[in-house]
């Protein structure tokens, strides 16, 4: 067995929290942490600083915190580190091959799919609203391409029909540090068995955009249910009613005897709002109205029970464009 001496670690939010707490909690040798820049947020839009950050304070670690990686002056201060291994884990800043190059065995990352499927920034939510029935962890070797590194170590979970990007997001944070700790035990071993990734096989995880979040009745209930879950607990989909956006928290699918107009109010009961979709219709049981908190469908009757009547129509755009 061999575990590198010196370990360097970059991530930033949650998710890479918990892989750098569970680095903490192992006693390894964590010479620096690298996070993004402290960002604004909140109503007052106050810096608050990453969840990495709150983690390696916390240890008691050295945190860097730079704009980027390009310039040669910090590339040799992360040089001077000797590391033995970076570990990257959402880290969201390009890595330079010359960075790439500086650890001794590399830089692992941790990356939230069973690759080559779904590379690139958002493969939790991509996989849900794919339909996919298995996701994972992978620990691969970095190196210049994105996410195309050979691969160490994979575990894979099940996605359970109900499966929020919330719910995915956590139970992957729980398999990956057990993962990465695996690999970390006798990495050399695990090099010498690394697997190269099949890029016919490859798929493509694009970074989530707002737009993608209007929920278009013309498509089926289905994909729609798929979508609600995939973008929930962000950026949420939506859909107007009027010309008040209506966020969309939760839905089940429901078959119906036959098809009625896309985006039409079929009915309105505590057990959720009946939508009609392209094929088949949403029992929607969770909303938010602008300014309000998320309610369940039972609460909200009972304050805008008129505005959720039979025959009223939610479209993806405002209803007088």
């Amino acid at each position: 067995m061999s575990t590198p001496k010196r370990i360097l670690f970059a991530g930033t939010p949650e998710f890479a929290a918990q892989h750098l707490g569970a680095l903490v909690e192992a006693g390894h040798d964590i010479c620096a942490v690298l996070t993004q820049p402290d960002r604004p947020a909140g109503r007052g839009k106050r810096l608050q600083p990453s969840a990495v950050k709150t983690v390696a304070l916390a240890a008691g670690l050295d945190v860097l915190q730079p704009p980027s990686l390009r310039q040669a002056e910090m590339q040799a201060q992360l040089a001077a580190l000797n590391a033995d291994v970076m570990v990257v884990v959402a880290y969201g800043l390009l890595l330079p091959q010359a960075v790439l190059d500086t650890p001794r065995f590399g830089c692992l990352n941790v990356h939230a799919s069973l690759l080559p499927r779904w590379r690139g920034a958002a493969p939790i939510q991509r996989a849900i609203e794919a339909g996919d029935t298995e996701s994972g962890v992978t620990i691969m070797l970095m190196e210049a391409g994105l996410d195309t590194g050979p691969m160490l170590r994979k575990v894979g979970v099940p996605l359970a029909p109900t499966e929020t990007a919330q719910s995915l997001h956590d139970r992957l944070a729980e398999v990956g540090p057990e993962a990465l700790l695996s690999v970390l035990s006798d990495l050399p071993a695990h090099l010498a068995a690394q697997e190269r990734q099949d890029d016919a096989l490859a798929t493509y995880a694009a970074k989530i955009s707002k737009t993608e979040c209007a929920l278009d009745w013309q498509r089926d209930a289905p994909a729609l249910c798929r979508q609600i879950r995939a973008f929930n607990p962000a950026p949420v989909c939506y859909s107007y009613l009027g010309s008040e956006r209506i966020k969309v928290w939760e839905a089940e699918e429901q078959t119906l005897p036959e098809d009625d107009t896309p985006g039409k109010i079929l009915d309105a009961t505590p057990s959720g709002v009946l939508i009609a979709c392209g094929s088949g219709a949403l029992r929607v049981t969770r909303l938010q109205f602008p300014g309000a908190r998320a309610l369940p469908a039972a609460e909200l009757l009972h304050g805008r029970g008129s505005e959720l009547i039979a025959g009223k129509h939610f479209t993806p755009t405002e209803a007088n464009q």
